[in-house]
């Protein structure tokens, strides 16, 4: 299929958004709206992608850098058409047809794209209109037809159509292909003659029709496709829209979930074959799941990165974390960034890791905190065992080495290193280091006062008498 440029209408301000950011960059599925258009143009048969921007350009620049796009300004916001007219320079010379998108209806298919621009080319048409049916089309312009040959008449935006034009269900999608030449002329002789006092890029089928051109529609299959995107309420809509479209795919790929409704994974993940995810899981960010993992109910995993084998029981929160082959992790585990938990490693019910290296084969089953850390190999650590890292001031680290075992209930007071194959008895306060293979005893000596209880008991009952 012959390349065309893509052509991205970015530059709204998204009033019924209700915000101060720019409704394109508004999250979907944890990435910016802006980047499904750009992403869907790099799938198609496109030589170039220009990007019409205008509200909080420079955030738009930001969150497109990087990408194979080039950004036009639009100055005035004063309508699609004059969106459209300011890449008229950019695209000085070029004869062909240009496609159309939209960056507030961002779940169009490359599918469907590839679907219009072949009926363009086949058809020998002048312009080209994406069209869909919806049971509600409050909102969108309406495609008006000859009542006996269906052939398109025009487009009529909402705020400019009469009772019975609303009442008609096929809508206008907002994607079109056009031929360059017509195009520029018609929108030479744009008028805003409208309720909005904005220049419509519907009007130029108006023109096209007059002219004698020949103008084409063609429906989108799947509505949700088209789900544009102007207010709080459309977003929520089209983020589950989303979700299901990540679900499946997934699933496709060979993932278990077990639950696709209450399952939220957001778009920039990957999930390995016969990995499986239960209910009410969210995985987010760049997450990298493996193979043959399990993750479990209520569980939360932001920008981590797992490897095969790994089991994440229910109630974890994981962000930015490195979890290798065969680690198990949880219940209610809550690991922060930086944490690196090493080959077989497991971290239980009710412990935190923060900036803490957990090496091949150790164990911190029970109640602890591990902050500013580095655990060595096959190292068990007891419940309530506390890394003190911070002195108010500075944070500071403590290194465990191959083999310690870390008694219940102890205190290390960073900085501070116990050295290979230590023990530390169990209720120690740790403030010196441990020499290699070692029994640290960090805690008062034990002393029994007998009879010391029935005396306080027996005063205490005389005081309840008086």
């Amino acid at each position: 299929m012959t390349r065309v440029p893509a052509v991205i209408l970015a530059a709204g301000l998204g009033k019924r958004m209700k915000s101060k950011r720019a409704k394109v960059l508004h999250p979907l599925a944890g990435r910016p709206m802006i980047l499904y258009s750009v992403e869907t143009a790099q799938r198609l048969p496109s030589d170039r992608i220009l990007v019409v921007v205008g509200h909080q350009a420079e955030l738009l620049k930001e969150i497109l850098e990087g990408c194979p796009v080039e950004m036009v300004h639009q100055g005035r916001p004063l309508g699609t058409g004059h969106a459209v007219l300011q890449i008229k320079t950019a695209l000085t010379g070029y004869k062909g047809p240009v496609l159309i998108l939209n960056a507030d209806v961002p779940l169009i298919t490359v599918d469907t794209l590839r679907s219009i621009l072949k009926l363009h080319r086949d058809r020998e048409a002048d312009l080209t209109i994406l069209t869909a049916t919806l049971s509600d089309a409050a909102g969108y312009g309406r495609i008006l037809r000859e009542p006996d040959a269906g052939e398109i008449t025009g487009i009529v935006e909402e705020a400019d159509a009469t009772p019975a034009q609303r009442a008609i269900r096929e809508i206008n999608t907002g994607f079109y292909v056009i031929n360059t030449p017509f195009l520029f002329e018609a929108l030479a002789g744009l008028k805003a003659e409208n309720s909005q006092r904005e220049y419509y890029l519907t009007d130029i089928v108006g023109i096209a029709l007059r002219e004698g051109r020949k103008v084409c529609g063609m429906g989108v299959g799947d509505s949700q496709e088209v789900m544009g995107v102007n207010t709080r309420a459309d977003l929520a809509r089209t983020e589950k829209a989303a979700a299901r479209q990540i679900a499946q795919r997934h699933m496709l790929e060979g993932v278990t979930l077990l639950d696709p409704e209450t399952t939220w994974i957001e778009a920039g993940v990957t999930i390995g074959r016969d990995t499986v995810v239960y209910p009410a899981v969210r995985i987010e960010g760049t997450t990298r799941i493996g193979e043959d993992c399990v993750i479990h109910s209520q569980s939360r995993i932001s920008d981590c990165r797992l490897g095969n084998g790994v089991t994440v029981k229910d109630s974890c929160v994981l962000s930015g974390s490195v979890l290798e082959d065969g680690v198990g992790v949880g219940p209610f585990a809550h690991l922060r960034p930086g944490t690196v938990l090493r080959k077989g490693a497991k971290v239980g019910n009710f412990v935190e890791a923060k900036k803490t290296e957990i090496g091949e084969g150790s164990k911190a089953n029970h109640l602890s905190y591990l902050g500013d850390a580095v655990v060595g190999k096959d190292v068990n650590i007891g419940a309530g065992t506390i890394t003190c890292n911070y002195d108010g001031v500075s944070k500071h680290t403590t290194v465990i080495e191959d083999g310690v075992f870390i008694g219940s209930d102890t205190q290390l007071i960073a900085p501070v290193r116990v050295g290979r194959g230590a023990i530390i008895a169990a209720g120690s306060t740790i403030t010196e280091d441990v020499p290699p293979d070692a029994l640290a005893i960090g805690r008062a000596r034990q002393a029994n006062k007998k009879g010391w209880a029935k005396k306080k008991k027996k005063k205490g009952s005389r005081g309840r008498k008086r």
